[in-house]
């Protein structure tokens, strides 16, 4: 039997032998494996970021809402607060106007009351001035001597009140600057001697006190020391009076029309003094 050789290959064996042919291993290039992890850390950074990012966008919005639902939280206390003022202001005003409907006759009547005021100061004035004219009828016409007010007494050009109720020195004192006058001061004799006349055995204060430490008019006029208008020994500035501190630093006039000295404190009648008009 004899062997044949074939020195090439058919063609289809050939065909055959490529399609059957394993493949070989695949090998990638360090620069694509490069890329892959380069890429996918990227992605993976991108979404990172996006979630911080949103976390702090939620940070933001709920501290803003916070903000917000406390702003609302206080305006809503205001409002509660203004409704409540507001309520109470109309309960005042309805009082109120309850109050002035109820005293109406009340406020009338004081209106009425003032009106009489008014019209009593006018007659008044009125009677003072009959009084004067009668007055000056008495002196023969004369009007150098002047007029006074109802209830004082008139001597020379002085007017005189002698007063009804009891007070200490101080508040005698602001009572008569009250009314137009001073705290009797006694510049002559002859004053001495009518005032002397009309004490009617009662206790007066007037307008002499030694508070600074010398004894003084209550106008600040110096007090020359005459010691025959003086009960015998006085001042002696006593201490043992019971009224609290201070000595005897005011002078009134004894029953008999001679000073003596006193505390403050004590409450006595008074004699206001004040200069005649002319009318």
């Amino acid at each position: 039997m004899s062997t044949q050789f074939r020195d090439e290959p058919d063609e289809d064996d050939v065909s055959n032998s490529y399609w059957n042919k394993d493949p070989g291993p695949i090998r990638y290039s360090a620069f694509f494996i490069y890329r892959k992890w380069l890429v996918s850390g990227l992605v993976s950074v991108f979404i990172l970021i996006l979630i911080i990012a949103f976390g702090v966008s939620n940070a933001g919005l709920a501290s803003r809402l916070g903000l917000m639902e406390e702003t609302v939280s206080n305006l809503s206390v205001s409002l509660t607060s203004s409704q409540k003022e507001s309520k109470d202001t109309a309960k005042s005003v309805q009082r109120l106007r309850f109050n002035v409907e109820s005293n109406k006759d009340n406020l009338n009547s004081v209106a009425e009351s003032l009106q009489q005021l008014s019209a009593l100061d006018s007659l008044t004035k009125t009677v003072a001035s009959v009084k004067c004219t009668l007055n000056q009828l008495l002196n023969n016409g004369t009007i150098g001597s002047g007029c006074c007010p109802l209830e004082w007494d008139r001597f020379e050009s002085s007017c005189y009140l002698f007063s009804k109720e009891s007070k200490t020195w101080h508040d005698a004192r602001d009572w008569c600057h009250a009314h137009q006058s001073q705290l009797l001061i006694i510049s002559t004799d002859k004053e001495w001697d009518y005032l002397t006349n009309h004490l009617s055995g009662t206790f007066y204060w007037v307008g002499l006190t030694d508070e600074n430490g010398k004894w003084e008019w209550a106008n600040g006029t110096p007090y020359t020391m005459d010691r025959r208008r003086w009960k015998p020994g006085q001042p002696d500035n006593w201490t043992g009076h019971g009224l609290g501190e201070g000595t005897e630093d005011c002078a009134h006039l004894h029953w008999d029309g001679r000073l003596n000295d006193l505390h403050c404190s004590s409450r006595l009648k008074f004699i206001c003094h004040r200069h005649s008009t002319q009318t």
